[in-house]
């Protein structure tokens, strides 16, 4: 029977359903916030590849490690100075000095062109090698925690030239690297291996010769960076691979200190004689900081209990004082450095440029994996600095240099120069004096 509405008009019997009105349907506001989405990572991603990119990085990145380096210095060495009769900022002061030379060496770097670095490189390398052959020489060179890697510079100032030798090894081997490109001689394996693993051998010998292993590693991982970068092929990696694998074996094998930082690799307790004390302090030091860590200055471990606090495990206090969002800034400040670094030596058409940004960023990010990992009870303790972190001026210098290398190679390419002559502020000058009409002859 047919149906009438309120107006009198005929239906099939079946009410009509009001027009939806209001918000739009799920499916399409899932369709705007996806549209969204995809759009804020267009940005993003256009700002990512932005030619500035790299150089904002380095300098941000760079930066900030430091002054919190300097921040963690403070705290961490506070109990230390104490404990050696000296005023609590003791630590503090001499590496905030060691910044300053540092940030006058990294502007340095950051003018010097790139031909000038390739001349400096030969100097640098021929008197880190005299400083450390001075270090072997009775009455000169100086003993630290049982490595005898430094030369006293008078009071409280010493010297470690090893440190200087992993830049001077870049340099050079960028310089010598780029030369037999040019030549097209790095087809041939004897040109490519020839001088430069022969004389990193005499680093490592010389450095070896002091007991530093943990420089020797890091220089072993620059060699590597600079051989891969230089197209070395899989036979040739694996064989200077396998030579120092088999190297650092016997080496850890006939020292028993060695032997044992290898067994404290995850352990969880001190053992017998206490001689994983340092690495089970300090993942104490990184479990008792929680979330948001305990408060700047208010850790417990430094408080005698962890070893070399504000050098080699100043990660740990970090943790315990900044917790984990701490330690996870400092990981991401450190993984910007080496992207940047990398995009820099991919990016670039000079073959100097390309091996000298790979090696920097091959030193600094291999050195923070083994300190950090050291740290976290994955790897064997090194005895080696968190890069522009740790205490040790020594460390800071060549790194602050290495890191100014980066930002100039970062301010040479096109398309960053190009980006950098247009930020740049113009100054108009504008004439105060009025501009007048002229008047036609003969009028007054």
């Amino acid at each position: 029977m047919p149906v009438r509405d309120s107006n009198g008009r005929g239906g099939t019997g079946t009410a009509r359903r009001p027009a939806a009105s209001g918000r739009s349907p799920a499916p399409q506001r899932a369709g705007r916030g996806i549209a969204g989405l995809r759009r804020t990572f267009e940005q993003a991603r256009s700002a990512w590849d932005r030619p500035l990119t790299a150089y904002y990085l380095i300098t941000g990145s760079g930066v900030l490690i430091t002054v919190l380096g300097l921040v963690m210095v403070y705290s961490a060495s506070m109990i230390k100075a104490l404990e050696i009769s000296e005023p609590g900022s003791y630590f503090f002061r001499k590496q905030l000095f060691a910044a300053f030379l540092g940030g006058i060496l990294l502007f340095v770097a950051t003018r010097m062109p790139v031909k000038l670095h390739r001349a400096f490189a030969y100097p640098l390398l021929a008197g880190t090698i005299f400083l450390m052959v001075l270090v072997q020489v009775p009455g000169i060179g100086q003993a630290v925690n049982g490595n005898q890697n430094w030369i006293s510079l008078g009071g409280p100032f010493m010297l470690q030239p090893s440190e200087f030798g992993k830049l001077a090894l870049i340099l050079w081997g960028a310089d010598l690297l780029a030369r037999k490109q040019d030549k097209k001689l790095l087809t041939q394996w004897k040109h490519m291996l020839v001088p430069l693993v022969p004389v990193t051998f005499i680093l490592l010998g010389l450095i070896m010769l002091g007991g530093d292993m943990g420089t020797a590693i890091i220089l072993t991982a620059i060699l590597f960076g600079l051989l891969w970068l230089a197209g070395a092929p899989t036979r040739m990696f694996a064989g200077v691979l396998g030579i120092a694998a088999v190297m650092i074996f016997l080496l850890i094998k006939t020292s028993p200190n060695r032997m044992g930082r290898l067994a404290c690799i995850g352990a969880s307790d001190p053992g017998p004689q206490d001689q994983c004390w340092q690495a089970v302090h300090g993942i104490y030091a990184l479990a008792s900081g929680g979330w948001f860590g305990s408060g700047l200055g208010a850790s417990v471990e430094k408080w005698g209990q962890l070893p070399e606090p504000h050098t080699d495990f100043i990660f740990a206090v970090t943790g315990e004082e900044l917790g984990l969002a701490g330690t996870l800034s400092v990981l991401a400040l450190f993984a910007a450095l080496g992207y940047a670094g990398i995009r820099v030596a991919g990016r670039t058409e000079d073959p100097f440029v390309r091996y000298a940004a790979g090696g920097v960023t091959t030193w600094i990010t291999a050195q923070a994996v083994i300190n950090i990992g050291a740290v976290l009870g994955l790897l064997p303790i090194a005895g080696v600095p968190l890069p522009l972190f740790s205490y040790g001026g020594s460390a800071l210098l060549p790194t602050m240099f290495a890191v100014g290398l980066l930002i100039a190679f970062a301010r040479q390419d096109p398309a960053a120069k190009t980006a950098l002559a247009l930020r740049r502020p113009r100054v108009r000058w504008k004439s105060m004096r009025r501009r007048v009409k002229k008047r036609p002859s003969g009028e007054r």
